[in-house]
């Protein structure tokens, strides 16, 4: 119950509403319990009314059909039409605020979470569960109401007619319970696990959907569909146990729901034959079963239905109690007026409690506008210590500061509103060029976003696409050349304007014309920014004020580039064999 619970926060700011709703459903439902006391008056009270002339019996048959035809024609659309529209309104506004919560969740996440989640499954969280969750608002908050308060008021009027054929209706209602409280328990779990392998064959397919060029490329086919047959078998297996137990449901609980009326005809039947009831009584009766069984038997469907919704429930909830990585301090302060001196101070780190180190004591004091490159071989630890500086992921121990203040100390986002990245493989957005480098200030003007272009040798290119700034680049950036989306990158950098710059890998999967464009612009947008720079190519960051040499999580060598070709160490040694192959891309970062 604690899922239901968590819920009803969500239910709660509709509960005036929900109330109305059940309240128009009451009269929407009540029309139709009518319909067997008019056929008991027309049957009783006109036909077999002997008091009565041909003459009086048709007026009185035509003003009853009057005043149904009014209730029925006029008075009950409307009010069908109004429940209807509230029930699903409310219904969608609870799952809208539900998936700003979960996209408000999903962005807080760290990146360890996203490392280890396919991102199929999280979207089946998001869009299958909790779809499904809508289920309980319209059928566990309306509709089961509903359909009680059309058994009570149905059974009402049976025991004012006659309370001994009452009792042999509801006779079978114990058995129902039985039922409901046998299957259900096993149906939750059931409907959880195939929710489950469900998300599997989504995370499975969203992968494999991006991954299709490698398919081809390496021509892969039959060997992925066997991969998607096993996730596919296991959805199948699953949905099929499913399946099974509420087959078994079902055939009993409608069982129960035939032998209902049986009971009532016979028993009727019995009593009409003996003269204690009226003809007219018992197909009213018979129409009531019709009118407390259908409910009835909706209930027990909803009982189905919101086995699988309380389901869906769990796995939100549960998606929902992620813990966050990175969370702010209680007192954190918001990070302005940025200097950019950085200290590195004893820092160590490991992504997992059980890991081995990947740094290991990282001492580094880096000054205002310097520009810092981080040079070693794959695995040595260079992305892992710079994406310790926006706090992607914080330190084992150790701290790093910008101006002196832990930036366990700050608010994570305004730290990161000060650091401007750059990366190998930059993710665009499947929208227009501009969209993605306003991606850097939302509020930039078109003007400082074609400025921003331009300083990032961007405008050129873009002008001679179809649409200019308004050409849509694919998803992931797939309509543009690996150099054209760097400098789109580029671009919403400059436009971002901050104080500190990361730069990992960015020129190192580019063709020598497209690095030369790219250095230029990184070089601009470098000046007079503190600097962080990984890279493979060591002639890309000659230039650097200091180079650090890190191999196995510790610095080896730092100094600039002079300094260290002079001392003829480990960095000497990589820039040589990079000479002498090239500029072959042997040494990428990690």
């Amino acid at each position: 119950m604690g899922s239901i619970k968590r819920y009803l926060q969500f239910v709660k700011p509709y509960k005036k509403k929900i109330i109305l709703t059940v309240l128009i459903g009451v009269v929407k439902f009540s029309i139709p319990l009518l319909m067997p006391l008019i056929i008991k008056y027309v049957i009783d009270d006109i036909i077999n009314a002997d008091s009565l002339a041909q003459s009086e019996k048709m007026d009185q048959l035509l003003l009853l059909m009057g005043g149904a035809f009014v209730v029925f024609l006029i008075l009950r659309p409307p009010i069908e039409y109004i429940r209807q529209y509230l029930a699903q309104w409310i219904g969608s506004n609870i799952l809208y605020d539900i998936r700003e919560k979960l996209f408000d969740h999903i962005q807080r996440l760290s990146l360890r979470f996203y490392s280890r989640t396919k991102t199929g499954e999280i979207i089946s969280r998001v869009i299958h569960d909790v779809e499904q969750t809508k289920t309980f608002v319209i059928t566990g908050l309306m509709n089961i109401w509903l359909d009680m308060f059309t058994i009570v008021i149905a059974i009402i009027i049976m025991l004012t007619m006659d309370p001994w054929l009452t009792l042999v209706s509801v006779a079978l209602f114990p058995f129902y319970g039985f039922a409901v409280k046998f299957f259900y328990a096993r149906l939750r779990n059931l409907t959880r696990d195939r929710s489950q392998a469900l998300a599997e064959v989504q995370g499975h397919l969203h992968e494999r959907v991006q991954g299709v060029p490698v398919t081809r490329s390496f021509a892969l086919e039959n060997h992925e569909q066997r991969q998607f047959d096993v996730k596919n078998k296991n959805f199948l297996d699953r949905a099929i146990t499913h399946t099974n137990w509420n087959a078994y449901t079902y055939s009993v609980t409608n069982t129960i729901t035939d032998l209902a009326p049986l009971l009532v005809i016979a028993f009727a039947g019995y009593q009409v034959i003996t003269g204690s009831l009226s003809v007219g009584t018992m197909v009213a009766f018979i129409g009531y079963m019709d009118r407390v069984y259908n409910p009835l038997r909706r209930l027990v469907n909803s009982a189905t239905v919101l086995t699988q919704s309380i389901a869906s429930m769990d796995r939100v909830f549960e998606f929902v109690d992620e813990k966050y990585d990175i969370v702010d301090r209680p007192g954190a302060k918001k990070l302005e007026n940025v200097d950019g001196d950085v200290k590195i101070e004893n820092v160590s780190f490991r992504y997992e409690e059980e890991d081995p180190l990947v740094l290991n004591n990282v001492n580094l004091d880096i000054k205002k506008g310097e520009t810092i490159a981080f040079v070693g071989m794959s695995g040595g630890g260079k992305s892992t210590l710079i994406s310790l500086i926006p706090r992607f992921y914080d330190v084992t121990s150790g701290k790093i500061m910008i101006d002196g203040t832990d930036i366990r100390d700050l608010e994570a986002r305004s730290l990161r509103d000060n650091i401007g990245m750059v990366l190998q493989d930059n993710i665009l957005f499947s929208e227009s060029i501009a969209m993605n480098i306003r991606m850097g200030d939302p509020d930039a003007t078109d003007e400082e976003m074609v400025n921003a272009a331009k300083e990032a040798n961007a405008h050129e290119f873009i002008m001679n696409l179809p649409n200019g700034y308004d050409t849509l680049v694919g998803e992931r950036g797939v309509k543009l050349s690996g150099g054209q989306k760097q400098r789109v990158a580029i671009a919403r950098v400059f436009l971002k304007n901050p104080p500190l710059l990361v730069l990992d890998e960015a020129t190192s999967a580019l063709d020598l014309e497209s690095e030369n464009l790219i250095q230029g612009a990184l070089e601009r947008l470098a000046s007079e920014r503190t600097t962080f720079i990984v890279a493979h190519r060591l002639s890309t960051i000659t230039h650097a004020n200091r180079i650090v040499l890190i191999e196995n999580g510790e610095i080896v060598e730092v100094g600039s580039h002079h300094e260290l070709m002079r001392q003829r160490g480990h960095y000497y040694d990589l820039y040589q064999v990079q000479e002498l192959d090239d500029n072959k891309q042997e040494y990428m970062g990690t």
